[in-house]
């Protein structure tokens, strides 16, 4: 049985939530049960089926975050939380 694709809020709501120097705050739930992103005050919430070991739930958050904005993962960098939930992502 084929998985839903995720619905990703607009990538102008996205950006929107960017501070001035295009870094975008994120909260994100790994090992979730459906993937997907939501705007819930000021920030971005990141659901990603990947568990948090060896960084492959990162790879994951940057990948769906750049599917959604429709951009390249190399233009997404990892600012702050790599081990954590909350996290800084820049944008290019």
């Amino acid at each position: 049985m084929a998985r839903p694709k995720p619905d990703f809020p607009p990538a102008p709501a996205i950006r929107a939530l960017a501070d001035t120097e295009g870094r975008l705050a994120l909260r994100v739930t790994p090992g979730a049960r459906q993937e997907g992103l939501e705007i819930s005050d000021g920030k971005l919430l990141v659901k990603v089926r990947a568990k948090p070991k060896d960084g492959e739930a990162n790879d994951a958050v940057l990948a769906m975050l750049a599917k959604a904005l429709g951009t390249a993962t190399s233009r997404l960098h990892l600012l702050r939380g790599a081990t954590g939930r909350d996290k800084l992502v820049q944008l290019d």
